[in-house]
């Protein structure tokens, strides 16, 4: 039996998340099904939010081309810019598990952030220690 076309259509988006695609009759509680023309098609199963991060930062790996430690230091500053964007540092040892993957210290990760904050235009410098 060939694949719903609906399915393979969200196939995509639900990796680039790092979920996981199920029957609708095998979804907990948690988890999200998808209806195409009224029936149930497919459950998503989400992954853990510090999952995420780390599939985030190896996503970034594969897009640099390097491991990114080995990124220069503006590069770095980039990266810390798209994963603020992208709400990494509201999680618990976010910025921990960005200065390891980096490989500098949680002190140069909260300089990267404040520097890009205290631009013109931009949200006030985060409290040293925040």
């Amino acid at each position: 039996m060939s694949e719903h076309p609906f399915r393979a259509a969200v196939r995509p988006l639900v990796d680039a998340l790092g979920g996981q695609l199920l029957e609708p009759e095998q979804a907990g509680a948690d988890d999200v099904v998808l209806s195409w023309e009224g029936r149930e098609v497919v459950a998503v199963r989400l992954p853990h939010l510090a999952d995420s991060l780390d599939r985030i930062l190896a996503d970034l790996e594969r897009r640099h081309g390097m491991p990114l430690a080995r990124l220069d230091r503006k590069a770095k500053q980039s990266v810390v810019r798209n994963l603020e964007a992208r709400g990494a540092f509201t999680l618990r040892h976010g910025v921990e598990t960005v200065a390891a993957a980096l490989g500098v210290s949680r002190f140069t990760v909260y300089n990267y952030l404040n520097r890009e904050n205290a631009e013109p235009g931009g949200p006030p410098p985060r409290p040293e220690g925040a």
